[in-house]
């Protein structure tokens, strides 16, 4: 793999900056119905819409039939853990939020709203995003610190009669098992067989793990490093400070294996990191101590914990990073986009780690019907039809689940997932075409 120049590696950071400053925000809100006349204004508005709202009084129900609801998603933050740059605040947070709703709309065709929240603690969170479960179909939480994002979601899984998602735990997830599938198809290895190292212990990593187990990977074969060293069971200091990564202390590391990252790496055949921004989070070195042909998920973002090319040149079979600008990209976009659009389509109220595996093996055969190889182990954002194809796998899990308000087959959510996912596409290439949406002048500054 080439080596990229620090100017290459700068590119994006000063290019989103210089056309950010020239859009001033990603969304905006249109019209989905006909303004012919003003008559018009007195079916959208008042006086007609009075009969609309007694309707739904009379059927809270119904205000997924006769509004947005049904295809509208809130994506709350409170910016405590952005990205990879920590406690910003919701100011700060607010651009990757505006994000996540572009690729909510293009990617899934689903509308959503970005909302960071100033709130002092997890139960004024809880209670924010209460009060909104109304005016929305969904609740994509997001970029909130551990340990409060582990209560957060399963206070509103349990709360709420609307899905709720933490797309940094059950996105990251389906997206990693979603590559690992296809690297263990490029490299030979069964899930039974392999040995795992994660690298970082935070709200994606223990989802991980969790989902790994659920999909064959055996938990005495896993093991994960947090800043103080390997989780085992004599870490004491969780069993009372942290009982979620207390938990995994007593369900992987069958070795029981005790050290720090050098160590957990030694002797496996996938590294899956998600912690630090490097580079040098992960030594060079620590690659050529795993086992044969072996995987690394490098997958901090902005930086990868070691350059792609590093591990290649230590060994590594197959490398893949968090970045659109190398092969193999481990982006959470492969997943919210089409596991939403499947959970709204028919209405679920819940979403399940059932629905999550539905969704990864989804993208693992769509990548595997195009072709696996070692720079191609996971669709890429420019896969559409990929996101149809886990709509209809994840609308079927939860209608045999008995989760779903409006059951439908599968070729029915198929062909609602392809329409709308088309359509917001469509818009997109249209306003670029007659000017709604403007190109920036190439190289204007910010």
């Amino acid at each position: 793999m080439e080596r990229k120049s620090e100017r290459e590696l700068r590119r994006p950071f000063e290019e989103s900056l210089r056309l950010h400053a020239f859009y001033r925000g990603k969304i905006e809100t249109h019209l989905k119905c006909p303004v012919r006349g003003y008559e018009d204004f007195a079916l959208w508005y008042t006086p007609g819409v009075a009969e609309v709202c007694r309707h739904i009084e009379q059927d809270p129900g119904l205000s997924f039939t006769y509004t947005s609801r049904w295809n509208t998603v809130a994506v709350v933050s409170d910016g405590s853990r952005v990205l990879g740059l920590g406690n910003i605040g919701p100011e700060a947070a607010l651009p990757v939020m505006e994000g996540k709703a572009l690729l909510f709309r293009y990617l899934g065709g689903v509308d959503a709203v970005p909302l960071c929240l100033r709130v002092s603690s997890p139960d004024a969170l809880v209670e924010a995003v209460k009060t909104l479960e109304p005016s929305f179909g969904g609740v994509n939480l997001e970029d909130i610190a551990q340990p409060a994002c582990f209560s957060i979601l399963e206070r509103l899984q349990e709360e709420l009669e609307i899905p709720v998602w933490h797309d940094d735990q059950q996105g990251t997830a389906l997206v990693v098992l979603a590559g690992l599938l296809g690297a263990l198809d490029v490299v030979g290895k069964k899930r039974e067989d392999i040995r795992v190292a994660l690298i970082g212990a935070g709200a994606s990593n223990l989802r991980i793990a969790s989902l790994l187990m659920k999909a064959g990977v055996r938990g005495e074969n896993i093991v994960l490093c947090d800043t103080k060293g390997i989780l085992h069971r004599d870490r004491e200091d969780l069993a009372r400070s942290n009982p979620w990564k207390w938990q995994f202390c007593l369900v992987t590391n069958g070795e029981n294996l005790k050290g720090g990252k050098k160590e957990a790496i030694e002797g496996r055949d996938v590294l899956i990191a998600l912690s630090s921004p490097g580079p040098g989070v992960i030594e060079p070195e620590w690659v050529s101590r795993m086992n044969r042909d072996p995987v690394v998920f490098a997958c901090a973002n902005p930086v990868p914990e070691i350059w792609p090319w590093e591990a290649k040149e230590y060994g590594a079979r197959i490398v893949a990073t968090g970045r659109s600008d190398f092969p193999n990209q481990i982006n959470n976009s492969l997943g919210f986009p089409g596991l939403f659009r499947g959970v709204l389509s028919v209405q679920a109220r819940k979403i399940t780690d059932e629905m999550c595996l539905a969704a990864a093996f989804a993208l693992y055969h769509f990548a595997k019907r195009r072709g696996l190889h070692e720079e191609y182990i996971i669709p890429t954002m420019d896969d559409w039809e990929v996101y149809v194809e886990e709509a209809k796998a994840v609308a079927s899990v939860a209608v045999e689940q008995g989760l779903a308000r409006r059951p439908r087959r599968p070729e029915e959510v198929e062909e609602e997932a392809r329409s709308l996912i088309l359509r917001a596409r469509r818009m997109v290439a249209e306003g670029v075409r007659n000017g709604t949406i403007p190109l920036p002048p190439e190289g204007e500054s910010a």
